[in-house]
């Protein structure tokens, strides 16, 4: 008499036994999998909102140019301020790599939005001299109005910065804007865009550099000095730069790179993510808990069917991959909604900031993976469990 032999499941079937399981307990397999989507949900956004910011980081590098280097006056041995040389403008365009050289100088004078606001409330607003070609060679931009002329530039004429122009409350430039300026009225012909390699230009009122000198007592030194080199000679000029700008005191001046301090700042975001992915993570461990309790509790409730279907001839085996299958398939329904709310949560927020949205793919697909991985681990116990009960202990507990 030839022995029966169990009938194999093959993948189709064994994912058909999985999921009506869980059709049948939609409610408790919702809860279960919401819990597995919000970790990875949390997971996906930290990742993908971080990968948006570093990619905005990057294309305002790549309009801004890495290349513009900034130059300004130190302290002294005793502690006193130092001034660069006259000649250190056209000393640092000698250097062969940079390719443009421009300035600003601060005064003493103050700006007020009329002549009856109290001296003491000037708003931090500096009132810097800046020379013509210092938008093009500083990464600045006019947002209204014009930048300062061959004209504009000797007579009583203002460019103000983003914020110097919001706590004025200029809001538009033209002929009729005028403020305070150092004791007489300066006509305000342009406000800038915030300038990111130069946020001291939001802060300030841009004066041509001869009425400066002739109008506020301006001496005449630059206090920031900006050359732009090139990419390939970066590094070099800036050792250069301090010995070139003040040859006799060259520990008198301090050089810097204004895109380093953009990208120190996307860095300073490393430790949040880290809690934030940690966060995540214990979300995700919670998930994997719900899915084990599911399974378990799913177990006990279908000791009957197990016995029936161990008694119509099911394996231990088949059994054990019956319940995993449907921890799997729990696990990845969790894990592709939270990939799909991931993306979503990403997407938002990287609109209302105005970046590019980016959620790599190897946080997409690693996602998955650890909610599979989970499901297989959460699992495991209760598909053992179900495979170890014998027929006829199964069908008399009911």
């Amino acid at each position: 008499m030839t022995a029966l032999v169990p009938a194999r499941l093959r993948p189709r079937d064994v994912v058909r036994v999985g999921g009506a399981g869980l059709r049948a307990r939609p409610l408790r397999v919702f809860l279960s999998a919401l819990g597995i989507a919000i970790g990875i949900a949390a997971m996906l956004g930290v990742v993908g909102i971080s990968a948006s910011s570093q990619e905005d980081l990057n294309r305002q590098l790549a309009a801004l140019g890495t290349n513009l280097l900034t130059v300004s006056p130190g302290k002294t041995l005793f502690g006193e301020s130092s001034h660069l040389p006259a000649e250190a403008e056209g000393m640092i365009g000698q250097i062969a790599p940079v390719t443009a050289v421009t300035a600003t100088g601060t005064t003493q004078a103050r700006v007020y939005r009329n002549d009856h606001v109290p001296e003491g409330e000037s708003g931090s607003i500096s009132v810097t001299a800046a020379r013509l070609d210092l938008i093009e060679d500083a990464g600045a931009a006019v947002a209204t109005g014009t930048w300062l002329n061959a004209a504009t530039h000797r007579y009583p004429a203002t460019v103000l910065g983003a914020k110097a122009a919001d706590r004025l409350g200029v809001v538009h430039a033209g002929p009729d804007q005028r403020v305070w300026l150092g004791g007489q009225w300066f006509t305000v012909v342009g406000v800038l865009a915030p300038a990111p390699l130069a946020p001291e230009l939001d802060t300030a009122a841009l004066v041509g550099w001869p009425v400066a000198e002739e109008r506020l007592g301006f001496d005449g030194y630059a206090t920031t000095i900006y050359a732009r080199a090139q990419e390939a000679y970066v590094v070099e000029v800036r050792g250069v730069l301090g010995a070139t700008a003040n040859p006799e005191q060259p520990n008198e001046v301090e050089v810097s790179r204004p895109s380093d301090a953009l990208a120190a700042k996307q860095a300073t975001d490393a430790t949040l993510n880290a809690l934030l992915l940690g966060l995540g993570g214990v979300a995700l461990l919670v998930g994997g808990v719900g899915v084990a309790n599911t399974m378990v509790i799913s177990v006990l409730e279908r000791r009957a069917e197990i016995g029936l279907r161990r008694s119509l001839g099911a394996t231990r085996g088949q059994i054990r991959v019956q319940f995993l299958a449907e921890s799997l398939l729990l696990s990845a329904i969790g894990g592709v909604g939270g990939v799909l709310l991931g993306i979503g949560v990403t997407a938002a927020y990287a609109g209302l900031q105005g970046w590019p949205a980016i959620v790599p793919v190897w946080a997409m697909a690693g996602g998955v993976l650890a909610t599979l991985a989970i499901g297989g681990v959460a699992g495991f116990y209760p598909a053992v469990r179900a495979a170890r009960m014998s027929p006829t202990e199964a069908l008399a507990t009911q």
